[in-house]
């Protein structure tokens, strides 16, 4: 084996290994289809033996949905976006980071929200499933909306729509680029506002729940 085809060994404490294998897994399911990318590969790209890889994450399968849960939960809303401020602001601070975030792994995000890699697979669809509600409860409690989880079902499905409008706009940005970072910031703020300043409101003005436990927020957002 000549000295360029050696792993490129480097010490690292255990968490901090764990996380560089995922960030080259991560960027290399974005670059070729799920068929296409090794466990020897992510290793040869990590600098770390393929056994080394199997411990911290198990068989390939299984590497990949660590990376879809990672795409799709993408935490730090409340640590970098300030709460504070009409709805419009708020409104806006979060798509901008959101759409910053995802700029980082454009091609994966794309790849693993569209479940074209691993084909019909339960398991990725129930991550996308949960993904998609826990990112309603919480867009819901960033935007001051006080419905705590399984208080009004209406409100999150809706919120679970908006994100299929999320994901295919951000497809047309990074895969099709038939639209820009500019107008897919603008198409996702505005629609927000609208649901949440004018939709949300004539939910409450219906007559009887929709679905479960419908009942209005007790207070709404700031504008």
């Amino acid at each position: 084996m000549s000295p360029a085809a050696l792993p490129r060994w480097k010490r690292l404490e255990p968490d901090k290994r764990r996380e560089q294998i995922l960030e080259c897994a991560t960027r290399l399911f974005g670059e070729r289809p799920y068929a296409e990318v090794s466990t020897t590969d992510i290793a040869r790209e990590a600098g770390v033996a393929r056994g080394l890889l199997n411990h911290y994450f198990g068989q390939k399968r299984d590497l990949y949905l660590k990376v879809v849960k990672r795409m799709l939960l993408m935490p730090g809303l409340e640590e970098n976006v300030t709460m504070t401020g009409p709805l419009r602001e708020r409104v806006e601070r979060s798509v901008e980071w959101y759409l910053d975030t995802v700029a980082t792994h454009g091609k994966t995000y794309v790849a693993v929200t569209g479940m074209g890699g691993i084909g019909a697979d339960p398991e990725v669809e129930n991550i996308i499933a949960q993904a998609d509600d826990v990112a309603a409860a919480k867009t819901l409690e960033f935007l001051g909306l006080k419905v705590e989880v399984g208080n009004d079902a209406r409100h999150r499905a809706m919120m679970r729509s908006y994100a299929g409008l999320v994901k295919a706009s951000i497809r047309e940005w990074i895969r099709g680029g038939t639209l820009s970072r500019e107008d897919v910031q603008l198409l996702l703020s505005e629609a927000l506002i609208v649901i949440v300043r004018d939709v949300f409101p004539q939910l409450a003005q219906q007559d009887g729940p929709a679905r479960g436990d419908a009942r209005a927020p007790k207070t709404g957002p700031k504008r």
